[in-house]
């Protein structure tokens, strides 16, 4: 994030306080006697050159290039000090005195219009500012971090957006620690801009009010798609909006069992366990029994998004078994623009192995890893948002007794 933006293991990322030379995309910031060394470059060139001839492009463009870079004093002392530097030139060359009024009223009007540029590009950076400040007011309202430690549990969350100068869209993540146990969620809503906004902020409150209340894990997930439900049938009425819905992940760590997990996957791409050897699971769920003869051993119970499980047919529960969740080890729930980051030769990031093998001293440090990854993969070309949660159980845990075996898919 480029102005600032909170962590979720607890720190605080911001951009400190705004430098007033801006930055080019290939050569970062330039020096700042560049302007002066183009009025030496225009002395230099005209002491070097025939009287009758006189170069005023260098001294023009460090009127310009101080009025792109700096601030508007900067600008005028500038200006002042190439218009009496022309001066000298242009009199100790035994110029008439019409010919120096002549150049020197062409810089004038140069430095006149370069403190317009300056004003003009100075209004235009406020109000940019303005509208970042008001961006991340409305991210932190939105997606608040999560605290960085709960019990024996630590957190991370990242937010990645794919414009430059985004602060929030439609991908999602919550974290509510309730009296079932830690719950987690991360969702992508459909579509873009401030209407899946609206949609995330409707999914993220009935997410922490159910959390709250539900002891089951899938009756969460009912909650929330009924409070979707409930707030798209008010919308009906407005012309012009698209059917609403999101896919989504729900996660638990019970409260009697912090050696488990328990997943309800809504359409959402599974979350990955990665263990503290270095192994990757992918968590798909529970696979459905295949009643026709011949015909394989069955499929993943995917259940529909948020939104659509009103929809004829059985959608599946998305749930999966309880999977051990051992010390040392970390979970990791994300949005699609994770796994479908693609590089220049249209190849899609593999996340398992980008992953396997690897051993992270905590979750952020697993967070930092895969999107300094995913930007090696894109060459910096993100096509889409990504939320990242992770949660990691302390490597010196007490293994609980009786904890309840399942498996995820590797």
């Amino acid at each position: 994030m480029e102005i600032g933006g909170v962590r979720g293991d607890g720190r605080q990322e911001t951009g400190g306080g705004r430098a007033r030379v801006r930055a080019f995309p290939v050569i970062g910031r330039p020096p700042w006697l560049l302007p002066l060394l183009l009025v030496l470059l225009g002395v230099g060139v005209n002491l070097l050159t025939p009287d009758r001839l006189f170069v005023g492009a260098p001294f023009a463009a460090a009127i310009l290039l101080t009025a792109s870079l700096w601030t508007f004093r900067t600008t005028v002392g500038t200006v002042i000090a190439v218009l009496a530097t022309e001066v000298v030139l242009l009199l100790t060359s035994g110029r008439s005195a019409g010919e120096v009024a002549v150049r020197l009223a062409t810089n004038a009007t140069v430095g006149a219009l370069a403190l317009l540029l300056n004003h003009v590009l100075h209004q235009s950076e406020a109000r940019v500012a303005s509208a970042h400040r008001v961006a991340e007011a409305v991210q932190l309202a939105v997606l608040p971090a999560p605290p960085g430690r709960v019990g024996d549990l630590r957190i991370a969350v990242r937010y990645e957006a794919a414009q430059a100068h985004a602060r929030i869209g439609g991908d999602l993540y919550g974290v509510q620690r309730t009296p079932y146990g830690l719950r987690l969620l991360v969702a992508d809503v459909r579509g873009k801009g401030t209407e899946a906004v609206g949609t995330a902020t409707v999914i993220l409150g009935a997410f922490r009010e159910a959390a709250e209340t539900e002891e089951d894990l899938g009756a969460v997930a009912d909650r929330v798609e009924h409070a979707l439900l409930r707030e798209a049938g008010q919308r009906e009425a407005r012309p012009g909006r698209s059917e609403e819905f999101a896919t989504a992940v729900f996660a638990e760590v019970p409260a009697g069992a912090p050696g488990s997990l328990r997943l309800v996957n809504r359409g959402h791409p599974p979350p990955v366990l990665l263990t503290g050897q270095g192994d990757v699971r992918l968590l798909e769920p529970d696979t459905e029994p295949d009643t026709e003869p011949d015909t394989g051993p069955g499929t993943e119970a995917y259940a529909l998004p948020l939104g659509l499980g009103d929809l004829a047919g059985d959608p599946g529960s998305g749930r999966t078994e309880p999977v051990p969740f051992p010390p040392g080890s970390l979970l990791l729930l994300h949005t699609d623009g994770l796994t479908e980051a693609r590089n220049a030769a249209d190849v899609f990031y593999d996340l398992a192995e980008g992953l396997r093998g690897r051993r992270f001293t905590g979750p952020a440090a697993l967070l930092d890893h895969l999107l300094a990854d995913v930007d090696a993969h894109t060459g910096g070309h993100q096509g889409d948002d990504m939320a990242l949660l992770a949660v990691m159980r302390d490597p010196e845990s007490p293994e609980p007794s009786g904890a309840p075996e399942g498996s995820g898919r590797r």
